[in-house]
């Protein structure tokens, strides 16, 4: 009869193959196990998901995601995933993780819908701003509703594929998401449609997307990265952008510092308010529907539109 010590010590073997096999399956408990790059993925994650995946976020809330460091816990979560969302290009760091811990079980969600080119951001000459440090595409990509809604559907057949068990339920959130969405890409046309003016004035340039998507122009006082300085050229320019446009709003961001957007403003006689870019969501109970109707109502006053 074998001794009591060597029963627990198969005992304990028999529990880390365990531990590892279910690591490598990526569920914990039947659930299962999705990192998510940053909030806008977070989100979707969490609607569609529901109560069959545990939905772990790299980005904390609060921070400021393009120029996020990982942790080696993070990087485990990443390793241990039975799916990780991300945006390539838009954070080096879950780049790397992904692609050097979970290549095979990644969903990059530039490649489910068109992007558009970070070619047509380009600056004055003598411009202080980046590279296009984000490679060729701009990555904000969750401003427009649409494109949204189709990386939504996308997230829910990678789902379907991973835990068949649970395709309807995947789809089912998901469609519902999606009506949301489409909801929400009607208020924002019906209410854009009639305005004063077209042209916004944004602390960077974030807004690519839902100005393509509803007629806009967006004037951005930074390029695609928040952190870039502009230039004084650059400064000359915007101001005098917004005197010909006789804009009445110079936009800055919740997660980056306001001063530049508020000495454009001083200097053309404008006031400023908040253009949530929803790279995070630090406000209790706030969400993506919550901040992008913010947002809406903020467009509404700037531009002067009459729906």
């Amino acid at each position: 009869m074998p001794s009591p010590s060597k029963v627990l010590a198969s005992a304990l073997a028999v529990l880390v193959l365990a531990g590892c096999a279910q690591r490598a399956s990526g569920f914990t408990d039947g659930r299962l196990d999705v990192v998510t790059a940053f909030y806008p993925l977070q989100y979707l994650a969490e609607r569609i998901g529901g109560p069959q995946a545990d939905v772990v976020n790299l980005t904390k809330p609060g921070a400021e995601p393009h120029d996020v460091e990982l942790n080696p816990r993070q990087v485990g979560q990443v390793a241990d995933a039975g799916l990780a969302i991300y945006l390539t290009g838009f954070q080096p760091a879950v780049d790397q993780a992904i692609d050097l811990e979970a290549a095979d079980r990644a969903l990059d969600v530039s490649g489910v819908v068109q992007m558009l080119s970070a070619e047509g951001h380009e600056h004055e000459p003598g411009g202080e701003e980046e590279e296009h440090e984000h490679g060729a595409l701009d990555p904000h990509v969750w401003l427009d509703p649409v494109r949204y809604a189709t990386i939504g559907d996308a997230l829910a057949d990678r789902l379907a594929t991973i835990d068949p068990a649970h395709a309807s339920d995947y789809a089912s959130r998901a469609e519902a998401v999606h009506a949301e969405l489409d909801a929400l890409d009607m208020e924002y046309a019906a209410t854009l449609k009639t305005c004063e003016r077209r042209e916004i004035v944004t602390s960077h340039e974030a807004f690519h997307y839902l100005a393509d998507r509803y007629a806009l122009t967006e004037v951005g006082i930074t390029g695609i990265s928040p952190e870039a300085e502009p230039s004084p050229q650059r400064l000359a320019h915007v101001a005098e952008e917004a005197r010909a446009t006789a804009t009445t709003t110079i936009f800055f961001e919740t997660l980056v510092s306001p001063k530049v957007a508020e000495t454009i403003a001083r200097e053309v006689g404008a006031r400023t308010a908040v253009l949530d870019p929803l790279e995070g969501v630090s406000e209790p109970g706030a969400d993506y529907f919550s901040v992008m109707r913010a947002n809406l109502t903020a467009l509404t006053t700037a531009l002067g539109c009459t729906s």
